[in-house]
């Protein structure tokens, strides 16, 4: 019998988000619209480019965020990370147990050090671009898993960006293989084209082959897409994409997503807005849909969910919705 719909492995990290001009991103020496992994000296440093400038501090990483979006529509999740035993610690454990998130978090005693964090910088053309000190979630290792809580999930998700890290990929490959031999539906995100760019083995790992079983549900948008494939003919894309797992979700911002299962394409429209933030908006459609999955719906209604939420994310600051947001959302999926 499952007890989770969605068992996650990722990042724990602090968002901390700043509303900067392209002058202001440039004078920091941050690259726009890439994640870039910095020390606690380049820390130190960009903090000083935005002081001044107010900061929205939500919880966050890819996967954590996910979770998050899953369990907020009424799915249960449980997620699988590292914090240090600092302030920044506490309020992250103390953000996924609000948000109905069951953690690894609460059975362990968290090391001295800092919790990872992520300073987000927003430019008026609503591109994030993201500085990314790992902290303690650097170390993250098997000792974050928790194999009878895999072994009772529907979808076993692994955070790309944990390619980054020798000592997290190695959980998230061994956790993989746990959910395989249990039977539970493999599921990754290509996360950033840096990840692709200089982490390919450690995603090629996670995606998985012949020999260690093809994933069930693959994300990603389509500038990653265009990175891993090496083209930007959609067409191939969609060719080579669709050998890598079941099920793929390929998000194309304004112009939705297409899902590609079998050998066909399905395009769903996304929902029309004015686009502010588009920090997290990945992430809540990955969330979205596997609820939507999850839950027995059909690809084509979970992408269609997962758009709408995702659309509604960066209509606003912020990489997570409130819970009007989401129940008004649920109901017009429901209806």
């Amino acid at each position: 019998m499952t007890r989770h719909d969605l068992y996650a492995i990722g990042n724990a990290l602090v968002d901390s988000e700043y509303e900067v001009t392209d002058a202001q991103l440039l004078a920091a020496g941050v690259e726009k619209r890439h994640m870039t992994l910095i020390e606690a000296a380049r820390r130190t440093e960009l903090l000083h480019h935005v002081q001044g400038i107010h900061a929205r501090r939500t919880g966050g990483g890819s996967a954590g965020n996910t979770v998050v979006a899953l369990a907020q529509l009424g799915g249960r999740a449980f997620y699988s990370c590292r914090v240090a035993d600092d302030e920044l610690g506490q309020f992250y454990t103390q953000d996924l147990i609000s948000h109905g998130v069951t953690t690894n978090l609460t059975d362990t005693r968290a090391p001295s050090g800092q919790t990872g964090s992520c300073m987000v910088m927003v430019t008026p053309d609503a591109e994030r671009s993201m500085s990314t000190f790992l902290g303690a979630t650097a170390h993250i290792d098997t000792t974050a898993l928790r194999q009878h809580e895999i072994v009772k999930s529907k979808v076993y998700y692994m955070e790309g960006y944990l390619a980054a890290s020798p000592t997290g990929l190695d959980a998230a490959i061994l956790g993989r293989s746990m959910a395989r031999a249990a039977g539970v539906a493999l599921a990754t995100t290509l996360s950033d084209m840096t990840m692709i760019n200089f982490c390919r083995a450690g995603l090629d790992a996670m995606v998985g082959n012949a020999e260690t079983g093809k994933l069930d549900y693959l994300f990603c948008n389509e500038e990653e897409a265009q990175v891993w494939c090496g083209s930007k003919d959609l067409a191939q894309i969609c060719q080579q994409l669709g050998q890598q797992a079941a099920v793929v979700c390929l998000t194309r911002s304004a112009l939705g997503c297409v899902v590609l299962e079998a050998g066909q394409q399905t395009e769903v429209p996304a929902a029309k807005v004015k686009a502010i933030d588009t920090n997290g908006a990945g992430d809540m459609f990955a969330g979205a849909f596997l609820y939507a999955v999850t839950q027995g719906h059909s690809h084509a209604q979970a992408a269609w969910l997962a758009n709408q939420c995702a659309a509604r994310v960066v209509s606003q600051y912020g990489n997570r919705l409130s819970l009007d947001a989401i129940r008004q959302l649920k109901r017009d999926f429901l209806n």
